[in-house]
């Protein structure tokens, strides 16, 4: 028997599909930008059925429960009594709504059996009044889900016809944000990760303020999956404000990776080095190169570019993962830094500062390198946020902005391409999570630091 799928499911399973295509992420955002705010659209049509016939979807009328204006049980002694008006839902129409951004199609609730026509409050009896999409996307998130800011950006922007009521207007703002706010909360015991990739972009979202950063973390786990970790404003991305987040990261149960990937940020790698020293960090190395690349003149940055990554070119070495693999790369970064001193001193500085950490990854499996070596993924998906806040200006408060955050990454997440690991890669994941963790004095010997320095200290 076929079963029947609500309009907001479909628009769900729509939205997983997108990512399921493989398609590059900036088509993919794009699409999932217009899903999102169909999903929005219809998850208000749908919220206004249910409050014209006072019961949800397949709810008989003689079951539906007495509620105040707020959407709570009415008490015995309440003189608010709901309206449960004859009818039921009949099927949908598909309209459209014209917006700035094209237009978009929902389906508007058909009713038969009714004594009174539904007319919708926001949208009108045709559905098509423009900047709807607007007013929701910037209600929900810019002005931080707030019911009254809801009620009134739609009246300013589509006429006092358009208010909605507070039952309507909390139903819609709760189902966006109550998924960021269990997620913020999950227990993360059952994750184990050999990879976490850490990164933070900075938004405006105070009033006279500069703008300040929202920290993230994804990684990927043991199975090659990944996973959306963490998420928090901060006031900078000082020692202090890394270290919180780490440490809220472990006690809701995270077990330390096996390698972090990072920029070079000092507060954050001291922060590393404080929370996560049992795990290796790799720098990474898009950072790294525009670091050095951006002490370079016009007239040799090609070249410079091209040879910083020909360090790293390890496809024609035949060398497996590990210490003989790191001291080849390390030598070539030595000829680069002889060739290119006297040139450019301070471009040579930059490459050799913390210059252990940029071939921490070639411990690892060969089929991972490229995707180890550097952040820059989670960075690009923090790009489309800015740009879709661009118009904005500034945020009105930390709630808003992670909100939007969440959900950019949050869906982007759900079409991140996992890590396969052959055979011989998985032994070698295994041998380095031994080695990290439960070190014997010959590994300990081989291990680089700051990792050698906690294990010791742990021993």
């Amino acid at each position: 028997m076929h079963k029947r799928v609500s309009p907001t499911e479909a628009i769900h399973a729509e939205i997983d599909a997108v990512f399921a295509e493989g398609r590059p992420l900036a088509d993919c955002l794009e699409q999932v930008a217009r899903l999102g705010a169909k999903l929005i659209i219809q998850t208000a049509l749908e919220a206004e059925v249910d409050e014209f016939l006072g019961r949800a979807r397949y709810q008989r009328a003689d079951a539906a429960p007495a509620q105040d204006d707020d959407g709570q049980d009415a008490a015995e002694d309440s003189p608010v009594v709901p309206v449960v008006r004859a009818g039921h839902r009949n099927g949908h129409r598909e309209v459209a709504i014209r917006t700035t951004s094209g237009p978009v199609k929902v389906k508007k609730p058909k009713l038969r059996g009714t004594t009174e026509r539904f007319a919708s409050r926001l949208f009108g009896t045709t559905v098509t009044r423009t900047n709807a999409l607007e007013s929701l996307v910037i209600a929900s998130f810019v002005r931080g889900l707030s019911t009254r800011d809801v009620t009134n950006t739609l009246a300013e922007a589509l006429g006092s016809d358009a208010a909605l009521s507070k039952s309507t207007v909390s139903s819609i703002c709760q189902s966006i944000r109550g998924e960021y706010d269990a997620w913020r909360e999950r227990d993360l015991s059952t994750i184990t990760l050999d990879y976490l990739f850490i990164d933070a972009s900075h938004f405006r979202m105070h009033p006279n303020a500069p703008a300040e950063p929202v920290l993230a973390a994804w990684g990927i786990d043991t199975d090659g999956r990944p996973v959306f970790i963490g998420l928090e404003a901060a006031g900078s991305e000082s020692h202090d404000a890394w270290t919180d987040f780490l440490k809220g990261l472990l006690e809701r149960g995270l077990v330390p990776p096996l390698l972090v990937i990072s920029d070079g940020g000092a507060g954050l790698i001291s922060a590393c080095e404080l929370v996560l020293g049992r795990s290796l960090r790799q720098r990474c190395l898009i950072h790294k190169c525009r670091n050095v690349t951006s002490k370079v003149s016009r007239h040799d940055l090609e070249q410079v570019k091209k040879e910083f990554w020909e360090i790293f070119d390890t496809g024609e070495l035949g060398l497996p993962p590990g210490q003989r693999l790191i001291e080849t790369i390390q030598r070539r970064i030595g000829d680069f830094a002889a060739k290119w001193e006297k040139v450019y001193p301070a471009a040579v500085k930059s490459l050799l500062t913390d210059r252990g950490s940029l071939t921490a990854y070639l411990r690892f499996s060969v089929e991972h390198h490229k995707r180890i070596r550097h952040s820059n993924f989670i960075e690009r998906t923090f790009g489309e946020t800015r740009r879709r806040v661009k118009v904005i200006g500034r945020f009105p408060g930390e709630t808003s902005c992670v909100s939007l955050a969440f959900a950019v990454l949050s869906r982007a997440a759900t079409g991140w391409r996992g890590f396969t690991t052959t055979p011989t890669g998985l032994r070698q994941l295994e041998r380095m999570r031994h080695a990290l963790l439960h070190p014997t004095e010959a590994e300990l010997i081989h291990l680089p630091p700051p990792a050698r320095v906690s294990l010791t200290k742990a021993a």
